[in-house]
């Protein structure tokens, strides 16, 4: 790690009720403190100035008129140049950001001293409504002008800046000196091959807190700045979307988990009154400029689509040599499968649109009314199949999904097809409660459906290696251990779309899943080459419909991270 010189900027403009215990903060980490009191009011700027005073490594500068927040941050940064220190906290003065939160910044600072490291704010209950959407429609604008997802919530004021390399930038090119700065400087970085580095941070609207953000004229300032901002990304599209971004230390490779899903609530909605409306064919043709965006800015995954698709051409899964078209009709594949999961949970695809031998099976065990574990993978459309026999025999369903899934999930079910008994229970960590409601569902002659392609969602999330078309592969232990605690008949489930049907593969994979003690790690690993052979044979004969958007192919390091498994 690289030895930082360290200072904290904390901007401010009458705020007085919280400064006093962030100081407090700060002393405790060591931190020297430059204060910009930015045209506070001559009362509060008396207050100010003895609160300081009681900290000795705090140094108070006061500006006799309001320049604005941006302002005040380059001023303190340009003071901490003069002293000396490479980089600056900026923490602002209102209290809203846990401070807890400071040694990761760091910590990701000494890893990354070129980066700008940024909070992504993690919001509570206490976050007023249009609060949200304001940061949503910027977060929104920002992803525009970058072309890319990399960025979190610009506006997050807890950040720490290299000074030299900042200073530069924002007497080069950054115009905003209030509120806009900290959207401006992000974007501006970006745009310059500066790495911005996000690390989570719990924020809070304390009761009573003094905000200066003037909802109308900020909000216009803004939205001229983003206009700026959209013109100037129009002539460096072309850079932004095939330039290697800079490597963050720490925060590679971006795992399935951390990618939030990118087709938000309001877009399945509107995907749903276009295809009521208008049927399947043209709300693909609708989604197809959509696609070619997510295509066009989704860097990480649009390169994880090469590579696998460069490894089925390699095995000879494909007939030509993929080229970026081949990557495009890849992204197109997974469009047209969201809408086919749609319209089956709404009742748009009958039962006579299933066929293949497991179709026989899946009635056989509907008929039986027993519980079953079921697992699948992000191949074809299992959704198809799990909502026809769902609506059509009312087989209860708990389907494991990651957590910021679950209840969205939940709410569109609830919404387009309230007659479909299936909940969304979330799986970052499953524990003793999780355990018993499900064995209490399979009890009932419920199923259990859980995905056995992508790695647990936690950090301390367990794998096993596995081969998977000729290299090892990571594999989550999950389904094979939650299995064995259910004690309950194991089934694999595949479904893909063929010429307007869908061919469905339904198998009894095992009666029950033991996993002794004198072996445990070795029947896992049985278990998951079983299911890894089974996945491969599916993935090798429609290698397009195989949805799993990220590095898939990784070895565990002995430090518990993942790494790129060498051939």
């Amino acid at each position: 790690m690289t030895a930082l010189r360290l200072c904290a900027v904390i901007p401010t403009c009458n705020h007085t009720t919280a400064l006093d215990a962030i100081l407090t903060r700060l002393d405790a980490a060591g931190l020297p403190v430059i204060v910009i009191d930015d045209g506070s009011a001559a009362a509060n700027a008396e207050i100010l100035r003895a609160i300081c005073a009681r900290h000795p490594n705090c140094e108070l500068q006061r500006h006799v008129f309001n320049g604005g927040k941006g302002f005040a941050v380059m001023c303190g940064m340009a003071r901490a140049a003069e002293r000396g220190f490479s980089h600056a906290v900026q923490v602002d003065a209102d209290g809203q950001h846990d401070l807890d939160a400071l040694g990761a910044l760091i910590a990701m600072a000494e890893r990354n001293p070129d980066a700008i490291v940024t909070g992504a704010p993690i919001y509570d209950a206490s976050a007023p409504a249009k609060r949200r959407f304001g940061r949503k429609f910027t977060t929104f604008w920002i992803r525009i002008n970058t072309l890319s997802f990399r960025l979190p919530d610009a506006m997050c004021g807890f950040r720490i800046y290299p000074v030299e390399k900042t200073l530069a930038l924002v007497r080069k090119s950054v115009r905003g000196l209030r509120m806009d700065f900290d959207v401006e400087v992000l974007v501006k970085a970006h745009w310059a091959g500066i790495a911005v580095a996000p690390v989570p941070v719990k924020v809070i609207y304390p009761e009573g807190n003094l905000s200066n953000f003037q909802m109308v004229a900020d909000n216009i300032r803004l939205a001229k700045m983003q206009t700026r901002l959209f013109f100037g990304m129009l002539w460096r599209a072309p850079s932004l979307l095939f330039s290697k971004p800079p490597r963050i230390v720490g925060g590679e490779p971006t795992r399935w988990s951390v990618m939030r899903e990118r087709g938000a609530g309001w877009g399945l909605h509107l995907l749903a009154a276009v295809y009521r409306l208008l049927g399947r064919t043209v709300c693909l043709a609708v989604m197809v400029p959509v696609i070619l965006y997510f295509f066009l800015s989704g860097r990480e995954q649009r390169e994880a689509s090469r590579d696998f698709l460069d490894r089925m051409w390699r095995a000879g899964h494909l007939k030509r040599k993929p080229t970026s078209w081949t990557s495009f009709q890849h992204f197109l594949a997974f469009g047209g499968s969201a809408l086919d999961k749609f319209a089956a949970w709404t009742g748009g695809i009958s039962h006579s649109k299933l066929r293949g031998d497991g179709v026989a099976a899946l009635n056989e065990l509907v008929a039986k009314k027993e519980g079953a574990f079921i697992i699948t993978a992000h191949v074809g459309n299992p959704d198809v199949v799990r909502a026809i026999g769902v609506l059509g025999n009312a087989v209860p369903l708990n389907v494991l999904v990651h957590t910021e899934n679950a209840e969205m999930f939940n709410k569109l079910i609830a919404q387009f097809s309230p007659q479909a008994p299936v909940r969304a229970i979330p799986v970052t960590k499953v524990g003793a409660d999780t355990a018993i409601l499900l064995s209490d569902a399979i009890a009932r002659g419920e199923w259990v459906v859980m995905v056995g392609d992508r790695v647990p969602v936690s950090d301390g999330g367990r794998v096993v290696e596995v081969p998977f078309f000729g290299e090892l592969a990571a594999f989550p232990q999950g389904p094979y251990v939650l299995a064995s605690i259910l004690k309950a008949p194991v089934y694999l489930l595949f479904c893909a779309r063929e010429r307007g049907v869908f061919e469905v593969r339904f198998t009894k994979f095992a009666d029950r899943i033991d996993l002794p003690r004198r072996d445990r790690m070795g029947a896992i690993r049985a278990y998951a080459e079983q299911y890894a052979k089974a996945l491969e044979a599916e993935v090798a004969a429609r290698p397009l419909q195989w949805f799993n958007f990220y590095s898939f192919w990784h070895r565990t390091s002995s430090a518990g991270g993942l790494q790129k498994a060498t051939s």
